[in-house]
């Protein structure tokens, strides 16, 4: 199971660590340890942690900032999860990941069977977000992507996000009193009509809008996610076994790889490519890859590997998906309507895909 702690657990609003909600996480882990369960940990407020230890009278706007915070509080926090566990005969492990780190096969493999060697070591992963020295990463929902894409990493049976709610409710209940919890949730489309909101603590920066994304990718890939209660021991202990807790996200009957989970809902996007319809139709209908004759206009400035949203119409208004493309937006405006025997005599050894089907996920 993977378990991810947000900031507003982890840390009062002065930075200090919550040990008296933390520590009683720790001990369901360890009884679940100790029963033969694997737990994964994944946790937020290193940032947090170094705001309180440097005296910081807010949370940070720039990112050079956001990292330094981060370097300072990262050491400290890992030591009270590394106290907490083995006070209850837990060993434990600090782990540091990058989105990036999930996207590279050969990374993902890496991160993959360092992960399996520690659970099968029986040692508990303490995820954090290397935030030091990421950019984009720093902005994801308060690592609850990063830990539904541990959790598709590990094939995981359970992605639990703890938080300081009862789980998902129909409205804010802070500030909507006749709002509802919802128990389970079967479809996505069932809950668009709710008010989930994208506020976060002072020093976090998620919210109960990330934790629904999040939970949307653990589903599609098959995995339940529960979003429970991080402050009461006890819905913590029903959702590491399985009992009701909170709000349950029964697994999509679809499932979507990993890459592309991840390609959707993590990866920045930097331009935008308009295509033709009859482009349009064999991306929806036949799964084919977008060859730059049926490219009509390129917005915005990126680079060869970088992600582009693809759109058709007239004025561009229909979303298609999200690709990796190959090409920058300087060559695409060069090549874009060309059939690929003119982009090979312009560009001989260019690829022939303006966007692998491999690498393209449908919105």
């Amino acid at each position: 199971m993977v378990v991810k702690l947000g900031s507003s657990i982890v840390a009062d609003s002065s930075g200090e660590v919550r040990l008296d909600v933390v520590g009683p996480v720790c001990e369901e882990v360890a009884a679940r340890h100790a029963a033969g369960d694997s737990i994964v940990l994944v946790t937020s407020g290193a940032i947090a942690r170094g705001i309180r230890i440097m005296g910081l009278a807010a949370r940070p706007t720039g990112m050079a900032e956001l990292q330094a915070a981060s370097a300072v509080g990262q050491g400290p926090l890992y030591r009270a999860y590394e106290g907490l566990l083995a006070e209850r005969g837990v060993p434990s492990a600090q782990v540091l990941l990058t989105f990036f780190d999930l996207s590279a096969r050969t990374h993902y493999l890496n991160a993959r069977h360092t992960l399996k060697k520690l659970v099968d070591w029986r040692v508990v992963p303490v995820i954090n977000e290397n935030d030091t020295t990421t950019t984009d990463e720093i902005s994801f929902g308060d690592n609850d992507f990063l830990a539904a894409q541990v959790a598709i990493l590990l094939g995981a049976d359970r992605l639990l996000l703890l938080t300081d709610t009862d789980g998902l409710h129909s409205a804010d209940p802070a500030r909507d009193p006749s709002a509802h919890q919802i128990p389970d949730v079967y479809t996505f489309e069932e809950i668009e009509e709710f008010a989930i909101g994208a506020s976060a603590s002072p020093l976090g920066s998620g919210g109960m809008r990330s934790k629904v994304v999040a939970a949307e990718m653990a589903t599609a890939a098959g995995i339940p996610a529960v979003i429970a209660n991080g402050t009461d021991a006890s819905a913590v202990r029903a959702a590491l076994v399985g009992e009701a807790s909170g709000t349950l996200f029964h697994p999509q009957a679809g499932r979507v790889s990993s890459f592309k989970l991840w390609l959707r809902y993590a990866k920045p996007s930097h331009g935008t490519v308009a295509v033709d319809d009859g482009a349009e139709r064999a991306l929806r209908e036949r799964g084919t890859s977008l060859l730059p004759v049926g490219i009509v206009d390129v917005a915005g400035e990126f680079s060869a590997g970088d992600a582009v949203r693809v759109r058709s119409g007239g004025d561009g208004s229909r979303p298609i998906g999200k690709g990796i493309v190959n090409y920058s937006s300087q060559e695409l405006r060069r090549i874009k309507g060309m059939k690929s025997k003119q982009v090979r005599e312009l560009m001989p050894r260019a690829a022939e895909e303006a966007v692998h089907r491999d690498y393209f996920v449908l919105d």
